[in-house]
């Protein structure tokens, strides 16, 4: 080991590997449900420095059983990009690799490092007037590796769709050591195997990403911001036909959150005010507009009655602010009329639009403040949600009496983060010393019946390595560990992760 890690040294510097000291921020997963130990972290500053580094370890795997685990900002939720504890994984971190190497705005491109953060992304593309549509709570941490290796989606899949979606090219770095120069610009290229599809979302098992060229689009004249109450997830799921209808390519966001969801965001979090969460009844009307109180943040609002779950939805207009506002009013009335809403603010300022997006983003952070959970993050055919949802909240309810459930996510394209609480009085960690196991099969299983999958958004990493060959074929499993055999015959790039041992 030694020796391997001499040349470590020798091809970043000294100062760029680490071996001693708290090196939790690279070897602790970002929930804390899991830490390892690393042989070393290695920060390369290039591409061709990623490739030497594989090389070395190929080299050195036989006689030491080293191997690599690729890592951006750390900020995966399902166990992906951290050590296990034998202490024979070099941490591959990629956050030296944050270059935007260019911006073709004729093109609408914009090739930028694996170890770039995202928001840096979207700023840079910002700054050129375009817009970079990827987005999700973690943007200010989280990288463009991060994202293209677990297929990241966030709030506006609903128009621009994934990452894989986003992604035209890619360069990568392949479990010999070679790379790849695949940064092609091209929206047709039909010569062979689509190998960028291949490695987006494959957790660096099959080749660690180093850069990418990405869509761009051009910035909307205007970007209206709505918050609804609603008697039900039924009446949601109506909403969104309704949005669709009336905003089509303009609706660019679409989120579902549950009362209990917000209900902890009230409860640990009382100074985001969250809208129409406790307010008197109030007559049905039409949305309300204008300043929040006192100049602040957030929207003018009136009343809910009875709300059971709530709505955040985001028009996107090419036109003008006027067309967007009467557009989105148009919406909210055919609502109200439909009784499918109960009440409706809209946002006046982006401070106000900021504040409602962050009360969505304040729901992990307030489950986290109620104690450790159990996370789903789930797709099901959205014309097949309510069932799904109304069947297993019931399932739970019977098999474990009093557990909560934090129900919430990204409705426009099916996507729920369907959590799992202690019920109340429970130590958090005893309950999921105990159910864990037990409430993923009955979510996993009730997924499965209604044509689901277990993963929708942050991978299968090593949290759910051992539950996939229940939910995915044997043929695909077949498929997908052919895929892995011949692309890293030994096993050198993150073990255990997506195909597990």
């Amino acid at each position: 080991m030694n020796q391997l890690l001499d040349e470590l040294r020798a091809i970043t510097g000294a100062a760029h590997v680490f071996t001693e000291g708290d090196l939790s921020a690279f070897t602790q997963d970002w929930r804390r449900r899991a830490r390892g130990q690393a042989l070393a972290v290695v920060r390369p500053g290039s591409t061709d420095e990623v490739a030497a580094i594989v090389k070395a370890c190929a080299w050195h795997q036989a006689a030491t059983g080293v191997s690599l685990v690729p890592q951006g900002g750390n900020t995966g939720l399902a166990v992906g990009s951290v050590p296990d504890g034998t202490g024979r994984q070099v941490v591959l971190n990629l956050t030296r690799l944050n270059a935007v190497r260019a911006i073709d705005p004729a093109n609408l491109t914009i090739t930028a490092e694996a170890g770039c953060v995202l928001q840096t992304v979207q700023e840079a593309a910002e700054a050129a007037g375009l817009l970079f549509p990827l987005s999700l709570a973690a943007e200010g941490s989280c990288t463009l590796g991060g994202n293209l290796g677990t297929n990241a989606g966030g709030t506006q899949v609903v128009r621009y769709g994934n990452a894989r979606e986003l992604c035209l090219g890619l360069e990568v770095v392949t479990a010999q050591g070679e790379i790849w120069h695949g940064l092609s610009a091209l929206r047709k290229d039909n010569t062979g195997y689509d190998l960028r599809d291949l490695l987006i979302g494959s957790e660096g098992t099959l080749g660690i990403i180093t850069a990418a060229t990405m869509k761009l689009y051009p910035q909307p004249a205007a970007q209206l911001t709505a918050w609804a109450a609603l008697p039900s997830l039924e009446a949601a799921v109506a909403l969104l036909g309704l949005a669709h209808r009336h905003l089509g390519p303009g609706l660019t966001g679409f989120e579902v959150m549950g009362r209990f969801a917000l209900n902890l965001v009230d409860k640990h979090f009382k100074q985001l005010k969250v809208p129409l969460l406790n307010r008197p009844a109030a007559a049905p009307g039409r949305p309300k507009q204008g300043a929040a109180p006192s100049g602040g943040s957030e929207p003018n609002e009136v009343g809910s009655v009875g709300a059971s779950y709530f709505v955040l939805l985001e028009n996107s207009d090419h036109e003008s602010e006027h067309h967007a506002r009467a557009v989105f009013e148009r919406l909210l009335e055919a609502a109200l009329e439909a009784e499918l809403v109960l009440d409706a603010v809209v946002a006046e300022s982006l401070n106000q639009a900021r504040h409602l997006w962050h009360l969505r983003e304040s729901i992990p952070l307030a489950q986290a403040e109620e104690g450790l959970n159990i996370k789903h993050d789930i797709s099901i055919p959205v014309s097949r949600i309510v069932e799904f949802v109304e069947q297993t909240d019931a399932l739970l309810a019977r098999e474990i009496p009093g557990v909560r459930l934090v129900n919430f996510g990204h409705l426009g394209d099916g996507n729920l983060h369907y959590n799992v609480q202690a019920p109340e009085g429970i130590d958090a960690r005893v309950f999921l010393q105990d159910q864990e196991d037990r409430v993923n099969t009955l979510v996993f299983d009730s997924v499965a019946r209604f044509g689901g999958s277990i993963s929708a958004e942050h991978g299968i990493g090593s949290l759910k390595a051992g539950k996939l060959p229940r939910y995915k074929s044997p043929v695909a499993l077949e498929l997908m560990r052919a895929i892995k055999q011949a692309l890293d015959p030994t096993g050198l790039l993150n073990p255990g992760r997506v195909i597990a041992r």
